[in-house]
């Protein structure tokens, strides 16, 4: 199934999340908490905290300080204790972001977050306004080049729902979220290594932006990310 370009827009955002190492291990750590407190500590059996676990070893967090906070979150020792929201909007050229936070302080971070919208040309919008343009779903993709036969049978051997093949040659692996897990390692195990494995609001069409909407809009979710309290923010805007 062929679809469209995505590989230069997965690229940029890895970039520019590499710019921004500062913040990562901040929130990894309340990644790892919430996880923790939900699913219990052990990742082997709670397949977020293991997420969440390997992208702290990304980002060279030590074993030490993903354990401290794994025993804070389970009571072993005392920590702060975060809760789930997720706000929805509208960005630059009417683009859907989904943005999901981690927070102690839900009247802080519903602020600072109408802040950066409204500052950056976008608005917080209501529930469910725009998330059914968004699929909840486990992601993997494959650079160009890589063998679209093999990870095709691979993955739907293992559970996967879709196998896209992008117009630049990226290959995409969507799975239902509870068999992510299955999938990676299935694939892993046949020697296919994923650029990016993760479980993500995947939007189903895309806002093409250019130009000045498209640095407005980058403008936007870099002010959305770097606020302490929001973990992930998810857009249909593709830039080109």
């Amino acid at each position: 199934m062929a679809g469209h370009s995505k590989w230069a827009n997965i690229q940029h955002r890895k970039g520019r999340q590499d710019e921004k190492r500062g913040k990562v291990w901040t929130k990894i750590i309340r990644e790892i908490s919430a996880a923790a407190r939900l699913g219990g500590g052990d990742p082997n059996a709670n397949p977020r905290l293991r997420l969440a676990v390997d992208k702290a070893k990304a980002a060279n967090m030590p074993a030490d300080t993903v354990k401290k906070n794994i025993d804070k979150a389970t009571g072993a020792l005392e920590g702060v204790h975060y809760e789930e929201i997720r706000y929805e909007g509208y960005g630059v050229g009417g683009a859907a972001i989904i943005i999901d936070c981690l927070t102690d302080n839900r009247v802080r971070t519903v602020a600072e977050v109408r802040h950066a919208l409204s500052k950056n040309g976008g608005n917080l919008g209501t529930e469910g306004s725009v998330a059914f343009q968004f699929r909840h779903c486990g992601q993997l993709v494959f650079a160009p080049g890589t063998s679209e036969d093999k990870v095709m049978e691979v993955a739907l051997e293992a559970g996967a729902d879709d196998v896209i093949t992008d117009d630049d040659g990226a290959i995409e692996v969507l799975t239902p979220p509870a068999q992510f897990e299955a999938v990676r390692a299935a694939l892993e195990a046949a020697a296919l290594q994923p650029e990016l494995a993760v479980i993500t609001m995947r939007a189903d069409n895309t806002v093409e932006l250019a130009g000045d909407d498209a640095e407005k809009m980058q403008k936007l979710i870099d002010a959305l990310e770097d606020l302490d309290d929001v973990q992930e923010v998810y857009h249909n805007a593709a830039f080109a």
